[in-house]
């Protein structure tokens, strides 16, 4: 970023701040800064122009050693240049050619080494050589191995994963998202090697004993943790579409399944160049498909990664609904390679811009060529996730305050994901989908290969849709919270007017000493209207309180119709009677958030179980899966929550009364082309029903499962996880070794999750102790083992149990799962309880208070202990007795 361009992003973070303050009288986080006022902590006097990088990786011994030149300006003399290095050596480091060599001092704590060099180096262009050696890892940070295995033996694979800040652990670089520079990568490995980078091939050479060099082009700017490079036995297929070569990498034998994934980048990457009005700007995009390492995927520019599950498909294991999932996530990772590559954010208080935006996209995507999946509808839950936890007080802004390394690797939640998901929703909504689609165009090409704050995208949409952006923009991304919205009609002579008035919506348990939230104010886009309209809803620019003229009286008014806007509402009691009356003529969106909304009141202690659960009792049998699902969630939530306590054989009859009628219209075998929402529906409940003690529900499983053994045919792939989890954690020894000698048979990552997961979930104890023993070995691949301790905990129902075994094993288990272990899964671990004798044990956990970032997520899991311990008391003697009073 020049310095002209500084200036510009400090001004409006000022303006922005100062904004704030003046409308909702409270004060804005303040961004970290290195000392010339840019985003980041390293200083500026000297950024980095050009890497180019050699790499020798030995995949036995796990060394790494490299040599790298980069080509940096220097903007005042200096004798001291500090960059990033984690576990890395070095044996040389020299400016402009021998003639200045550098001193080398490492700062483990802070990342950073810095080159002290006798006389300063002069304003201007330099070049530096370093020699250096870093490590390849056993955890997914920086580069990794992956070994998996095959038809003929244990394979092992090598590839990289660096947002945030994990490009240090490979090569020495200024690792911040705002120095941008291009990139030279050289690689040698095994001849019978395929190596992907961010760039085409350019060269191979073949070198001996063995072994070749691989050199690929030259990158165009970007920022350090969108480099890529992945080496193993691969192969790719590939399609051409405007001039790009995208392909699909897999290991030896499976990248045929991978054609689905191919199409979907093919249509996505004429239709993603059409949206941003800015054509993909790289030579080829691959999609990479690691069968290990991690569980997700990562938007590298030019070489996007994911677990194998998430992106290869096969009918014979697949169900026919993964492509939902496939399709997504491919979309999420190209969206970034515009929102978050070419523009990105200048440090990570500004993530947001990056992950909600390509949450946003990739529904928005399925919804364009998809539509009989209804995403929207059915993705209802990831909106319910954000406000749940935005109604915390450990909640943040989605712009948030980022101090270091270890808050930048928590920031990735679901409020940087989902609130910035639907806030972008919103947006869209009020503005209209033409200006703000021209709005983006402008912001992709007004700041391509460059880095932006959030004030830039609200400038960029207000000059397109001439409508007032930033204000109600910031009243959602610089404070927390949720809004919670008061309506209430009144009739008077005949006419019917609808009162609105904000308040905090707020999930925090009243705990002597601890304030109360503070309140805010949101400027918030209101659509209202009756539920028989021919006409689309009103939309209403909320800022206090306001009244609306309505229909006649009587006529039920929904407020958030649709349920596009981000907030909650409580409805007085003739607005709510009038609605709840009328449930079943509500669409299937207004449905979900009225029952979405019920609960919410109920969490908060602003209204009482029954209410929710007479709502219940008016959904059909013949409901849509996402009104089923959302009651599913919630007896889900009952049933954890009265786990060891009186109430639970009522809470599970009465669920099993309520779903089973569901599941009898569906049946075992019903129909549909295993995509439709029935399949998925019917699913569940097996699952759920097997979980809550259907007896019939359970034998059928077992019953199926064992014809399954016999023929795997014989089950459906859309019925197999369901069924496999039933028999999990209905498991005897015999059934638990067989699910394990399935999941050591296979080498298709997806069925081997599915059996391994299954056997997991048994709730013998012994048998809970013998999945734990097993995450100690190479056996279980990294990726799981995390997951397999904590379905120990909630699928199998021994959180004590494997809470003693995480304490006792917690040093062995360090070495192998890297810091997000310590910083994140112990955390969320935790929250498989409900008592503040645990949420104590993890306040005097050591490492879950080591980092900055492990104290916030030790923050969000205790109070998340604290409302679910509040809840149990307040809610299950209500739905205990309203239960047995009704039923």
């Amino acid at each position: 970023m020049n310095p002209i361009a500084i200036s510009h992003v400090l001004q409006r973070l000022a303006a922005s701040c100062a904004m704030m303050f003046s409308v909702y009288g409270a004060a804005c986080a303040e961004p970290v800064f290195s000392f010339d006022g840019t985003p980041g902590k390293l200083p500026k006097t000297v950024v980095p122009i050009h890497y180019a990088i050699e790499l020798k990786p030995d995949i036995a011994s796990l060394a790494l050693p490299g040599v790298e030149i980069v080509d940096i300006e220097v903007r005042a003399p200096t004798a001291r240049l500090t960059l990033n290095a984690v576990n890395t050596t070095f044996a040389a480091v020299t400016a402009d050619g021998d003639t200045a060599r550098a001193d080398v001092a490492l700062d483990a704590g802070a990342e950073t080494a810095t080159f002290t060099f006798a006389q300063p180096l002069g304003v201007g262009a330099h070049r530096l050589r370093i020699e250096f050696a870093a490590q390849i890892n056993k955890f997914d940070r920086g580069f990794f191995f992956v070994d998996y295995p095959t038809d003929n033996g244990v394979k092992r694979l090598l590839t990289s994963k660096l947002e945030p800040s994990d490009a240090r652990r490979i090569f020495p670089c200024w690792d911040e998202p705002a120095f941008k520079a291009s990139f030279a990568l050289t690689v040698t490995v095994p001849r019978n090697f395929l190596a992907v980078g961010n760039m085409p091939v350019v060269r191979e050479e073949p070198l001996e004993p063995n072994l070749k060099q691989v050199a690929f082009a030259t990158t165009p700017k970007m920022s350090t943790y969108l480099f890529v490079l992945t080496v193993g036995e691969l192969e790719r297929i590939t399609a051409e579409v405007d001039g790009v070569t995208v392909g699909v990498v897999a290991t030896a034998g499976k990248a045929a399944k991978g054609q689905f994934a191919l199409d979907s980048g093919v249509k996505l990457l004429s239709w993603f160049n059409d949206y941003f009005g800015v054509k993909y700007p790289l030579p080829k995009l691959d999609l990479i498909a690691v069968p290990g390492g991690f569980g997700g995927a990562m938007e590298n520019w030019g070489g996007i990664t994911f677990f194998e599950s998430r992106l290869l498909f096969d009918p014979a294991t697949n169900p026919d609904s993964a492509r939902r999932g496939i399709f997504g996530i491919i979309a999420h990772e190209m969206a970034h390679q515009w929102f978050g590559d070419l523009v990105t954010m200048a440090w990570w208080d500004n993530l947001w811009l990056n992950e909600g935006f390509a949450t946003w996209m990739a529904t928005k995507a399925s919804e364009q060529f998809y539509p009989q999946w209804q995403s929207w509808l059915n993705g209802y839950a990831q909106k319910q996730y954000a406000l749940a936890l935005d109604a915390r007080r450990t909640s943040h802004p989605i712009q948030q305050p980022i101090a270091d390394e270890s808050e930048a690797m928590v920031a990735f939640d679901a409020i940087t994901y989902n609130k910035g998901q639907a806030l972008i929703r919103m947006l869209e909504s009020y503005l209209g989908e033409t200006a703000f689609r021209d709005g983006i165009r402008g912001y992709i090409a007004g700041h391509a290969y460059g880095n932006t704050t959030t004030a830039d995208l609200w400038q960029a949409l207000e000059s397109a849709a001439h409508k007032p952006v930033t204000g109600i923009a910031a009243s959602f991304t610089e404070q927390d919270g949720v809004p919670l919205i008061m309506a209430e009609t009144s009739c008077s002579g005949g006419d019917q007017r609808l009162t609105l008035r904000q308040d905090r919506f707020v999930i925090a348990p009243v705990r002597a000493g601890v304030p109360a939230l503070p309140p805010r104010n949101w400027q918030i886009p209101v659509a209202v209207g009756p539920l028989r309209a021919t006409q689309p809803p009103e939309i209403v620019l909320l800022q206090g309180s306001m009244e609306i003229p309505a229909r006649s009286c009587g006529e039920p008014i929904k407020v958030n119709s649709g349920d596009i806007g981000y907030y909650r509402v409580e409805y007085g009691p003739v607005s709510r009677a009038a609605l709840a009356k009328s449930l079943p003529q509500m669409s299937a969106e207004d449905r979900v958030n009225f029952l979405t909304d019920s609960w919410a009141m109920v969490a908060a202690g602003r209204a009482e179980p029954p209410s929710y659960l007479t709502l219940v009792e008016s959904v059909g049998a013949d409901d849509r899966r996402p009104v089923w699902d959302q009651v599913i969630t919630v007896f889900t939530a009952l049933n954890r929550l009265a786990r060891d306590r009186a109430e639970r054989p009522a809470v599970q009859r009465y669920a099993r009364a309520t779903l089973r009628p569901v599941f009898d219209r569906l049946g075992w075998e019903g129909s549909g082309s295993g995509d439709d929402d029935n399949t998925l529906l019917r699913a569940s409940l097996i699952s759920v029903l097997g979980e809550f003690g259907d007896e019939e529900i359970i034998a059928e499983a077992k019953r199926r499962f064992a014809g399954f053994l016999q023929d795997p045919k014989s089950l459906p792939a859309a019925l197999r996880d369901a069924v496999t989890h039933i028999v999990g954690i209905t498991a005897d020894r015999a059934t638990y070794d067989t699910l394990l000698a399935l999941a050591r048979k296979s080498t298709v990552t997806n069925e081997r999750l599915r059996y391994y997961f299954a056997a997991a979930g048994a709730r013998d104890a012994s048998l809970a102790r013998a999945t734990l023993a097993l995450a100690l070995t190479d056996e279980v691949p990294g990726t799981i083992v995390t997951g397999l301790i904590n379905s120990v905990a909630a699928s199998g129902e021994q959180p004590d149990l494997a809470w003693d075994f995480l304490q006792k094993n917690y040093d062995t288990l360090f070495a192998k799962q890297g810091p997000q272990f310590r910083d994140q899964f112990i955390a969320n671990f935790m929250t498989n309880f409900s008592d503040d004798g645990h949420a104590a044990e993890l306040a005097a956990f050591a490492p879950a208070q080591a980092t900055s970032g492990g104290r916030v997520m030790a923050a969000r899991a205790t109070e998340t202990i604290a409302i679910s311990a509040d809840l149990k008391a307040r809610a299950l003697p209500a739905v205990d007795a309203w239960i047995r009073q009704r039923h």
